[in-house]
């Protein structure tokens, strides 16, 4: 895009928080216990980053549509993961926007994923889902070691961006080409990008939904939500599997 739109009219944190905070729903520990019925590490983890705006310094405010644009996702991915120790994170923000040169959302997220291998260990696998703003930040720190692949929704993936890190990394892109505020067609531009430089890539034309994702939300949810499980070799929950 020559002029980059905001990623969204809304604020995107759900909070202030330190750099890179991960969400947990209670510590690690207890979440795994709660899962497992034990003290048992988790067995993967999955981080969950929202959109935001192009430019915003900003903290983020308490009321959060972008961050609760992302919730059903989170609740899907745990939904469908029942059974499996599989912590869902949602990665928090100090600011509003991406910032230019400092891109703060890309610089929380990679604090996150340290946090991460501090709290559960560093060879847990790690599978990054983020909308528009958050998909940017998930594409950009996937070279992290603990990154198994990314799955972007409607991800804001300007001309340039860097994808020699994404090799052997999978990459699954679900976006609609009706889209006014990011571009399905750079998107698709960096997706080639990143399959040359030997990533395992996936594009998903979605029918509907624009940038928000509301409309035909449900298969939105359904092929994110099966993408992070192929990622982490987990079976499909029953109601998703083709008769």
């Amino acid at each position: 895009m020559s002029h980059v739109p905001p990623m969204d009219a809304d604020p995107i944190a759900p909070g202030g928080g330190a750099v890179g905070r991960v969400a947990w729903r209670g510590s690690p520990r207890h979440l795994a216990r709660l899962l497992s019925g034990s003290d048992a590490a988790p067995e993967a983890v999955v981080l969950v980053l929202h959109g935001g705006r192009s430019q915003a310094l900003t903290p983020p405010p308490r009321l959060n549509l972008p961050a609760a644009r992302m919730r059903p996702f989170s609740a899907e991915i745990a939904r469908a993961s029942r059974g499996h120790r599989v912590l869902v994170g949602e990665v928090r923000y100090r600011y509003r926007g991406w910032n230019g040169a400092r891109g703060d959302a890309a610089r929380d997220a990679r604090q996150a994923l340290a946090e991460v291998g501090r709290t559960v260990g560093d060879d847990v696998p790690v599978v990054l889902v983020g909308h528009s703003m958050g998909g940017r930040a998930a594409l950009l720190v996937a070279g992290h070691p603990q990154v198994r692949g990314v799955v972007a929704l409607a991800p804001w993936c300007p001309p340039g961006e860097p994808v020699a890190h994404l090799a052997h990394r999978r990459v699954v892109v679900l976006h609609d080409e009706h889209d006014r505020v990011t571009s399905a067609r750079e998107a698709w531009a960096f997706l080639e990008r990143a399959r040359q430089a030997g990533a395992r890539t996936r594009a998903v034309g979605m029918r509907s939904g624009g940038h928000a994702m509301v409309r035909g939300a449900r298969e939105w949810h359904r092929i994110a939500v099966d993408s992070v499980l192929d990622m982490l070799e987990l079976p499909l929950p029953p109601s998703h599997l083709t008769p």
